[in-house]
């Protein structure tokens, strides 16, 4: 099993590629994290569902893609290597409100529009559109 050094970047990758090749589900190594960003998602209507299976140590993430849905457009923005910090001044809308951002805070994983409406500001995750 090889080392991940930037697991939401696999996530988002994952997901990326089961759509290009038409697969209705992925599955991925479960993390707290992994589990809020997909709940956001699936909240925001992005995807259809999340599930996680299986035991303990060897548990998975299983993402399910809205068949009504056009492939989703996933972006890594904030990087191992370069992490990328906003404060809510600089929290604009993604795509004039068609898409959304995932910010992590002191409140958790929040979309833009909910880090603007609390006030708060973090560091940029991922752009979905």
């Amino acid at each position: 099993m090889a080392f991940v050094t930037d697991p939401i970047g696999d996530l988002l990758t994952r997901m990326r590629n089961a759509q290009s090749a038409g697969q209705t589900e992925c599955r991925a190594p479960w993390s707290r994290t992994k589990q809020s960003l997909c709940e956001i998602l699936q909240k925001e209507g992005w995807i259809a569902g999340v599930k996680v299976e299986g035991e303990a140590l060897r548990q998975n993430i299983v993402v399910t893609f809205s068949p009504e849905k056009n492939r989703l457009i996933l972006k890594r923005v904030s990087k191992p290597g370069r992490r990328v910090y906003k404060g809510v001044a600089e929290l604009k809308p993604f795509l004039r409100g068609y898409g959304i951002a995932i910010i992590t805070t002191s409140q958790g994983l929040l979309t833009d529009a909910q880090a603007r409406k609390k006030g708060v500001g973090g560091e940029l995750l991922c752009t979905i559109a």
